[in-house]
């Protein structure tokens, strides 16, 4: 995650062109765009278009978080395992561009009514699922309604709560009524559970089958372990799915991920050891990408379980985190500092006049005397499948919370299944977010 001079949005621009999702006009129009000069502008360009990828060959990744309960079932997606399986062999309606703008991928186009209630999109046509079905209006709205209704436990039913029907109006329209006007639509369909299945014929979607449209299909599939897929022949994206065959790679330890790719038994891998990075960069055979975005690290509290129910106890476990000493000790400068909000420097609408919540050791003795405490014990679940060096961040919390008179005992969980039996069931547990591109997406997700 090395650190770069270029600005966030020159970097997606650079990234883009690399991959072939920029052509020459479109990239000089942006960069430009950026107070960029002229002749650098060109000379990006030209570093970029020489970098453009060659068609062939496996790409071997390794992923951090598989679990053995990962399913094929969309409404069940929660590992970065699943997430990534999603957009290697299927589509969405919608999806964000370089510029952290939306566009259509199996939409072509969308118009809204005026009140922003009824939404009409006009679908792609002649799209190929990888079991030989023409995808249609019907496949969409299966595929969105398979996360409404109550019975549904999808991670995207809330996102999908204030629409009022999903429907095929021929087969290449597809209309999205909502109880509410939500101008925030297209990015919320960008949303990864929501990606196009095959529809059955009966209303709903059939995802054992492992049919998608997108760029590769899937031979094999071991649940927190590994996948395997090949290029689809068919594909209607000329311009992406450039290797011959993947390989996503479950290995949850961080040094082990590193050894395989340090003896080439990898070509790419997530999440490097923060305490080691600096050696990877120093590697000639090996390059690190640090991209900011708005993913980021949470201590969520049930506030339905005691001593959590208490606003007093929840601000003073928040005065008692020493976010600056957490950024340098356990992330070695390779983070930036949050402020109990989810809205990150880089998305809209940030408000950089919030005042940042600093460690306060005093302030949180002083919010436990009005909760009725002298101090305080609980307990708090980690595990480094969060984010590489959760338990230290545990720790550190630990250490610096003693200060002020609260006693944190860290339980290490396993790596293994942390997001199916931790997450959300224990009423303190450490937690990560991947960014959203809007903030109105993340408050209904999270909040």
């Amino acid at each position: 995650m090395a650190s770069s001079n270029a600005s966030p949005g020159l970097s997606s621009l650079l990234s883009a062109a690399r991959s072939g999702r920029l052509n020459r006009r479109t990239f000089m129009q942006r960069v430009l765009a950026l107070g960029v000069t002229l002749p650098t502008a060109a000379s990006l360009w030209s570093k970029a278009g020489r970098s453009a990828p060659a068609k062939g060959g496996q790409f071997r990744a390794g992923l951090d978080d598989g679990n053995t309960t990962d399913s094929m079932d969309t409404a069940t997606y929660s590992s970065r395992f699943m997430i990534t399986m999603a957009h290697t062999h299927r589509n969405f309606l919608t999806e964000i561009t370089p510029e952290n703008d939306v566009t259509g991928e199996l939409a072509e186009s969308w118009e809204t009514s005026p009140d922003a209630k009824t939404w009409v999109l006009k679908l792609r046509k002649g799209v190929e699922f990888h079991n030989g079905k023409t995808f249609d209006a019907m496949d969409a709205a299966a595929s969105l309604n398979h996360h409404r209704g109550e019975k549904s436990t999808s991670g995207a039913k809330s996102l999908l709560a204030s629409v009022e029907s999903i429907k095929a109006d021929d087969k290449n329209t597809l209309v999205v009524k909502l109880a509410s006007g939500n101008a925030d639509l297209p990015f919320m369909l960008t949303d990864y559970h929501l990606v196009m299945l095959p529809a059955d014929g009966e209303g709903t979607v059939s995802f054992e089958n492992l049919a998608g449209t997108g760029g590769y299909v899937v031979k094999s599939f071991n649940p927190g372990v590994a996948a395997s897929l090949e290029r689809f022949p068919n594909y209607w994206k000329s311009d992406r799915a450039h290797f011959d065959a993947v390989e996503y790679t479950a290995i949850q330890d961080v040094n082990a991920r590193q050894t395989a790719l340090i003896t080439n038994s990898l070509d790419a891998m997530i999440e490097c050891d923060f305490k080691t990075v600096q050696m990877l960069e120093r590697d000639p055979n090996l390059k690190v990408d640090e991209v900011p975005t708005g993913t980021h690290v949470s201590m969520p509290m049930h506030q339905d379980v005691a001593p959590f129910d208490n606003p007093d106890v929840r601000l003073a476990l928040k005065y008692a985190v020493d976010r600056e000493a957490t950024v340098k000790m356990v992330l070695n400068g390779h983070g930036s500092i949050g402020n109990d909000q989810p809205v990150s420097p880089i998305m809209p609408y940030y408000d950089a006049s919030i005042e940042q919540r600093s460690y306060d050791p005093d302030k949180a003795k002083f919010h436990l005397k009005k909760a009725g405490l002298e101090n305080l014990k609980v307990e708090l679940s980690a595990a480094d499948v969060v984010i590489t060096s959760g338990v230290d961040m545990a720790l550190l919390f630990s250490e610096t919370a003693r200060a002020a008179g609260i006693e944190v005992n860290v339980v290490r969980e396993s790596n293994d299944s942390y997001w199916s039996n931790i997450w959300l069931k224990k009423p303190f547990c450490l937690a990560g977010w991947g960014q959203r591109p809007t903030p109105d997406i993340i408050f209904t997700l999270g909040y």
